[in-house]
């Protein structure tokens, strides 16, 4: 099927890659569009090809990470998965990277999903400007916020950035009601952002929010470490353990006192 021409249809982005048929990322099975380039650095990433916007290769040169992609492009493989959204609820997800490092062509890949009424999902941590977050959001259907660390400091200790530019986005997006879903994630890594003081200062922070639909839990994992090797970097947290179920069940039960929590 052809498509006529579109506004920054050949607009170009930097595309990690493009998985199907996730169950993860949203609602139903979606494509997750995964764009290069972050301006975090957290200690715990586990997509380091995912930093730098620029395409880059494995030290042996036997793995390149990225593609430059238009708009088009990204949709003509989008569109392959239109059966399966319709029979089990999904869409597309943009995630990163970070997506707000390339905010004009993630506004121009959901708005035009929208347009053609394909279920829209964004992974964020919201580190970007307002005016650029807001119009993505109109053409949002399901929005998750990282929240990593309520903490300033620690929070730039830990991703490299400070927070305070984060707590205003999700304050803003979460002042009132809409039609767009808002879950805020927390990845919970031991002896980073833990505690119950953590879990406490989250859930009250959360609590006061009425556009904030739920939070979620989420447990670190060691996914992604060979990736450092094969890029020669180091991985920063090489002894932190995967927490177990009971121990995720006693973080909800805290965040739960305030906020509906799912793990």
């Amino acid at each position: 099927m052809g498509y006529q021409s579109y506004e920054k249809m050949d607009l170009q982005g930097s595309v990690l890659r493009i998985e199907k048929s996730s169950i993860y990322d949203g609602d139903g099975l979606r494509t997750v569009v995964f764009l290069k380039g972050c301006p975090l650095r957290c200690r715990w990433c586990s997509t380091p090809e995912s930093h730098q916007k620029g395409i880059q290769t494995t030290l042996d040169g036997s793995i390149t990470y990225g593609a430059v992609m238009t708009v088009e492009e990204v949709m003509a493989e989008v569109r392959k998965d239109i059966p399966f959204y319709f029979h089990s609820g999904g869409g597309m997800t943009v995630s990163g990277g970070e997506i707000l490092a390339q905010p004009e062509f993630t506004y121009y890949l959901v708005s035009r999903a929208c347009w053609e009424g394909i279920d829209t999902c964004i992974e964020t941590s919201f580190y970007g400007e307002w005016s650029k977050i807001e119009p993505i959001l109109k053409n949002t259907n399901t929005a998750f916020v990282d929240l990593k660390l309520m903490d300033t400091k620690a929070h730039m200790k830990y991703t490299g950035v400070p927070n305070d530019i984060i707590l205003h986005n999700i304050r803003k997006a979460g002042a009132e009601k809409s039609g767009m879903k808002l879950i805020i994630r927390r990845p919970l890594i031991p002896g980073v952002n833990d505690s119950q003081t953590d879990l406490e200062q989250l859930g009250q922070f959360l609590m006061g929010l009425p556009g904030v639909d739920c939070l979620q839990l989420l447990p670190y994992h060691r996914l992604g470490t060979d990736t450092y090797r094969k890029l020669g970097l180091t991985y920063q947290l090489p002894d932190v353990k995967t927490p177990s179920k009971e121990y995720m069940e006693w973080c909800m039960s805290i965040t739960n006192k305030y906020i509906k929590t799912i793990i």
